[in-house]
């Protein structure tokens, strides 16, 4: 009779993920999809698109005065945004 150690699904699914290379991605869309519910409706109401490109979010922002109120806190919103997804998905924030 052969063992088997059991695993919970969750880390199946992660070790599957990484070995197919699908683990960053996965995590950089779970980061666009944040965006709205951590940085709240305001914010999201200026914001027209949201991106993962070389390890930082871009996030085009359509009010100039907001977008320079964001740049400020870039660092404090980019560990906020990994914190909420629970990985250290991202290096900053750049707003455009």
């Amino acid at each position: 009779m052969i063992h088997m150690k059991s695993r919970p699904l969750q880390d199946v699914l992660l070790a599957y993920l990484r070995q197919e290379g699908l683990e960053t991605p996965l995590l950089e869309y779970r980061i666009t999809q944040a965006w709205p519910e951590v940085m709240g409706e305001t914010i999201s109401r200026y914001t027209k698109q949201a991106f993962v490109r070389e390890s930082k979010l871009q996030v085009q922002i359509t009010s100039a005065p907001l977008r320079q109120n964001l740049m400020m806190e870039h660092k404090r919103i980019a560990k906020k945004l990994n914190d909420y997804v629970g990985s250290p998905v991202i290096s900053d924030v750049c707003f455009f």
